[in-house]
């Protein structure tokens, strides 16, 4: 500390404009900077102290530090500290540290002698004006958005608590130089530099715009406040922004002809086309989209500034203005593309040879996080190149579906034709852009079509087998060729690079494919039993096979129930089988954490799915009166694979409630994947030994086969046929099946050791057993005894826990 300078706090220190204010103070004053502990130190010349603004005992020792080593007199606290976040919602994050933390500080301020607290707020707290008019301090206040409501709050705070101590409130616009460095005029001039679609559309009036201001004019005004501190008002609002206000159409049309030198030309779409295709961008796995629905409502918005007071009080107006820097910005994006990227943190185009630019790990250094961005790059770029051939496969692909409807005879089939020759061409036109690394998304939309071929021939009830295989094989093929094959885009890159094979406090993956394979397999079953039913359903074959109960399966998949639905309800199921079989075949054994979007969605096709079966299961003696062999398989197959993929996630969800609480954002997470500290790698050998080795992998890992929940099985699965054996009837039959599929399928269920628990529902099942026979009619004697000898069993067979081989971390817990 100097004792002949005065002292001057500025929090948020470590930011941009905190740094360059610092820089721009350097041997005026003592300079004490005010940042996280998580944050890069100040510059030498200021002592750093570290505050979190969201605690008071955190502001209360930063100011302890202060008092003890510049003591009570302080010139002028600049608080530029406050949380941002484009998301658009109502973080409680703004309420803790940017309206809490300005009230923190300036009560701790109380006990200094404060010549001057100078808070950093925005424009954005005014209602928009009309092009033509400008706003000024006295303009009606309108807050429209988590951001600039927390300013306009945190305002009225100061003015109400600041007590002796002088506040000048500073409205900004936002602030550039020369490198760009402002959110929103960087992600504009980046849209069109890499020529995307989305910068020739824009939401709203061409002709508004909103003010600008060049750091190094906000840092002269802030100098001009320090200077004459004791000459200003003890409360002060001002206005800072150039008079200049550059429209958006204005913006587009320099930028266009600076760095492309050509007419770029916008078209103006409607709002709710705009937002549903930021939705849709948002929710799709990929780069996180920079425009956000929200933003939409905000596109008219005009802020053009009327800067009179800044001029009378200060003596100051902005010697730069957004006009001339322009070409200044573009030249140096021009220069070097990709240190620019870097520079305006955005994530460079693939041909610049680089990957986002994501901050680095707290346990890695710089260095090492440049080092891992390179390797990253280089292995998603060889990756891209030795999968080139799965694009062209579809791209060959897409030619066959455009001529199959004329080599297979479509006859009669116009929607089928048209489908398959646009979907055709669709295919051709996304394969080929697959082939550049730039266009990823391209990917995802070939998948899509991919999906709509499944969905096309149940749509139009196809007459033509020929049309339903085509569609089958060739959507199934192309999702396989855009999405499983070719390495999936989106993945963080944190997640693909680091992090543990093994989850914290588990024994084992439950991703690895000797995990995911019985499912595929069963998948698999479910598809071509329900494919054969779809088949009778559309009139492809004139007979269904079913050895045992006859017309039984006729009867059921042409009931009222089946022909409730708009498109074949059978061919509904084989292909959500087949989405089953394909989603367990994607991603790595680290899925449970870089895909977990797939894991949800697998988990939704098995578990939702098999509940779906389960219940039509239970309906088909009970309302349409007979069995079906072919659905009863199927239903087996869907009610095994429910245990087998338990595991995966429960992994899953506890990996996002981790990362949730590191303060990562769970959509980014879900949709991106990340890195995790703990776990372990994976060192075991798929499928290598005896094939009886391979098949124990297979089937045990994660579920074992107690013989009490063996024995409760069989029971639910006697239950369901006491017709039979017992000559059941009426409400005590019913009763029965709809028990015993229960049974079957929580006991199943429970097989899955991170399910375990669940065998506590028999208990229940159990106790209606021993009531049913008393209150229900239809069951003989020997009926009603067994059913109360069978809800005993349950009950009791419901108490051993069974073994549990693995370990599951904290869902350890859980499992009694």
């Amino acid at each position: 500390m100097d004792p002949q300078k005065e002292s001057v706090i500025v929090t948020g220190s470590t930011g941009r404009i905190g740094s360059a204010l610092l820089e721009r103070f350097k041997g005026k004053f003592n300079l004490i900077g005010f940042d996280r502990e998580m944050s890069p130190h100040p510059p030498p010349f200021a002592e750093c102290v570290c505050v979190d603004f969201g605690f008071d005992k955190s502001v209360e020792l930063a100011l302890r530090r202060v008092r003890e080593g510049y003591g009570k007199r302080i010139a002028s606290v600049i608080h530029l500290a406050a949380y941002y976040d484009l998301s658009g919602e109502a973080s409680p994050k703004y309420q803790e540290i940017t309206v809490r933390g300005a009230e923190r500080l300036l009560k701790g301020l109380q006990e200094f002698e404060v010549e001057q607290f100078v808070y950093a707020s925005t424009m954005l707290v005014h209602a928009p004006c009309e092009p033509g008019y400008r706003i000024n301090e006295d303009s009606p206040l309108e807050p429209k958005w988590a951001y600039p409501q927390s300013k306009a709050e945190a305002e009225q705070l100061i003015k109400q608590q600041r007590g002796s101590i002088s506040a000048v409130i500073l409205r900004l616009t936002g602030i550039y130089d020369e490198e760009g460095n402002s959110t929103f005029l960087t992600e504009q001039m980046a849209r069109i530099y890499e020529k995307k679609l989305v910068s020739h559309f824009y939401p709203g009036d061409l002709n508004r715009g909103q003010s600008a201001l060049h750091m190094h004019d906000f840092l002269d005004a802030l100098c001009l406040l320090v200077d004459k501190g004791k000459e200003l008002p003890p409360e002060l609002t001002l206005l800072l922004g150039e008079e200049e206000t550059l429209s958006y159409g204005e913006l587009q049309r320099e930028f266009g002809r600076l760095i492309h030198n050509e007419e770029w030309e916008t078209k103006v779409i409607p709002k709710p086309m705009a937002k549903a295709g930021a939705w849709a961008e948002d929710l799709l796995p990929g780069e996180d989209p920079f425009i956000q629905p929200w933003m939409v409502d905000l596109a008219d918005d005009h802020y053009a500034l009327d800067i009179s007071r800044a001029k009378s009080i200060l003596g100051w107006a902005p010697k730069r203005g957004l006009r001339a820097m322009l070409p200044k910005m573009v030249a140096t994006l021009k220069a070097n593309p990709l240190k620019w990227y870097k520079e305006n943190k955005l994530p460079p185009p693939a041909e610049l040879g680089a990957a986002t630019p994501a901050p680095a790990p707290e346990h890695m250094s710089t260095v090492e996080h440049n080092k891992m961005l390179r390797e990253h790059m280089q292995m998603m770029a060889e990756d891209h190149r030795s999968t080139l051939w799965a694009h062209f496969i579809n791209i060959a692909l897409g030619f066959w579906l455009i001529s199959s409807p004329f080599a297979l005879g479509f006859r009669g089939e116009t929607a089928m034709l048209w489908s398959d020759v646009l979907s055709g061409a669709l295919v051709v036109v996304f394969g080929a852009l697959s082939l550049s690394y730039r266009y990823r998304w391209a990917q995802w939309a070939n998948c899509f079509v991919g999906i709509w071929l499944l969905f096309a021939p149940l749509v139009f009830w196809t007459t033509s087998a020929a049309a339903y295989t085509n569609d089958t094989l060739i959507g199934s093929l192309v999702i396989g060729f855009a999405v499983l094959i070719p390495m999936m885009p989106g993945m963080s890159m944190e997640g693909m690079m680091l992090g543990p094979d093994i989850p914290p406090g588990w024994t084992y993956t439950p991703s690895s494919w000797t995990q995911r394979l019985p499912i595929v397999a069963l998948a698999f079953v479910g598809f071509f039993l329900a494919r054969h039913m779809a088949a009778y359903q559309l009139g492809h074959i004139k007979s269904l096979w079913d050895p045992f109960f006859g017309m039984g399966t006729v009867t059921i998949i042409t009931s009222e129930v089946s022909r409730a639905w708009p498109i074949p309800d059978a061919g509904l199921g084989a292909l959500s089988y087949m989405l089953e079989a394909l989603s367990g075949m994607m991603g790595s054994k680290q899925r449970w954490r870089t895909m977990p979007w797939m894991v949800a969605l697998f988990g939704v096709l098995v578990v939702p799915l098999g509940a779906v079966s389960i219940f039509f299961i239970i309906i088909q003696p009970i309302v349409i009166g007979t069995w079906c062999t072919l659905c009863l398989i199927a239903a087996a197959a869907m009610v095994i694979m429910i245990p087998y993929s338990l595991d995966e996630l429960v992994a899953m969800g506890q990996f996002l409630k981790a990362r949730m609480r590191a303060g990562k954002p769970f959509w980014g997470t879900f949709w991106h994947g990340d890195t995790m500290e703990g776990g372990a790698e994976d060192k075991s050998k798929e499928f290598v030994g005896s094939p009886v080795a391979i098949a124990r992998d297979m089937f045990t890992g994660g579920v074992t086969f107690p013989w009490t929940l063996l024995v409760a099985t069989a029971i639910g699965a006697s239950l369901m046929f006491t017709r039979l054996t017992f000559g059941t009837e009426g409400a005590m039959a019913d009763s029965d099946h709809l028990l015993g599929a229960l049974v079957v399928t929580f006991t199943v269920t429970a097989l899955a050791e991170v399910a375990r628990p669940v065998r506590f529902i028999n208990f229940a099942f159990g106790l209606w057993l021993i009531i049913a026979p008393w209150l229900l009619e239809g069951a003989s004697s020997t009926a009603a005894w067994a059913s109360v000898i069978a809800g005993l069993l349950l009950i009791a067979l419901s108490v051993p826990r069974g073994t549990i081989r693995q370990r599951y971390g904290d869902w350890g817990k859980l499992i009694v």
